[in-house]
């Protein structure tokens, strides 16, 4: 599946000391044994290590990220956030407390010369500790995803889609445009409404701003999943990720202003993210 050199691969097959990393043979033990079978593996694999997140991926990792990726097998903090590393959202920071998981058929996009890539993953995050057993990194595998998890929604399958924006006139744009993408919208500017219209009825998404009058988005969620733990959340932000750090339910976010594919995409990706806990 994936157009790799065959042989055999480990850390003393790449110069490291220009790397974040610095020289191999000072790694501690654990870096150096997650980092051997990450680059001998034959499927997709990424190694975060430290806070810092400073990324190690293999050929074929390299193979499907395509060139405008980097020079594998990397050793340095990227500039944007791999789209693997994006779509686990607050799984890899379930990983980062100690706990392995599996993310089924979460849709990934990687940018080619041909044009945009894009296909449904099992993601499989895998916690590595040191050597005194604290969580040093987190090891993401990627397989085809299952048939099952792979297969296209119905054909006019839509989303019914509560916007939250006290922005009348943004307000008025999003849901124009999620009816473009054949959804069904309706869009409301305070929270206290938000949650009147979703005791009503059921939603497959709330797609809320973080700054809200009266209550936070994340306040608004949390409570709308208590009542729909299969809810769906995307946020709105002018203030990047700073609100959003502690949020412990599986979400997405995009940063105001946001381009019309990135709606797109968060829309495409929103239906392969594990429901909330009730």
């Amino acid at each position: 599946m994936f157009d790799t050199d065959k042989s055999a691969r480990s850390t003393a097959s790449y110069d490291w000391s220009a790397s974040a990393l610095g020289e191999a043979a000072r790694w501690p033990l654990p870096l150096r044994l997650a980092a051997d079978l990450l680059l001998n593996a034959p499927l997709p694999s990424l190694l975060v290590w430290g806070r810092e997140m400073v990324l190690v991926f293999n050929e074929a990792y390299g193979a499907l990220a395509g060139p405008g990726y980097g020079r594998t097998p990397g050793g340095s903090v990227p500039p944007v956030m791999p789209p693997p590393l994006a779509a686990a959202g607050e799984a890899l920071q379930q990983a980062w407390r100690g706990e392995p998981l599996v993310l089924s058929g979460v849709q990934l996009a990687f940018r080619h010369p041909e044009g945009l890539r894009e296909e449904r993953w099992d993601l499989r995050l895998t916690p590595v500790r040191d050597e005194a057993g604290q969580v040093a990194g987190v090891l993401l595998t990627l397989a085809p995803a299952s048939p099952a998890a792979s297969e296209d929604p119905a054909p006019g399958a839509s989303l019914r889609i509560l916007v939250v924006e006290d922005n009348l006139d943004s307000q008025y744009l999003v849901c124009e445009m999620l009816k473009a993408f054949g959804h069904e919208a309706e869009g409301t500017a305070h929270p206290d409404d938000a949650l009147a219209m979703m005791a009503r009825q059921r939603y497959d998404v709330l797609f809320s701003d973080v700054s809200l009058p009266g209550m936070s988005g994340v306040d608004l969620a949390r409570r709308a999943l208590q009542d729909q733990p299969a809810l769906r959340v995307i946020f709105a932000s002018g203030y990047g990720d700073t609100l959003l750090r502690h949020v412990e339910f599986p979400h997405l976010s995009l940063q105001k202003p946001y381009e019309l594919d990135q709606l797109q995409d968060a829309l495409a990706k929103i239906a392969a993210m594990p429901a909330a806990r009730a």
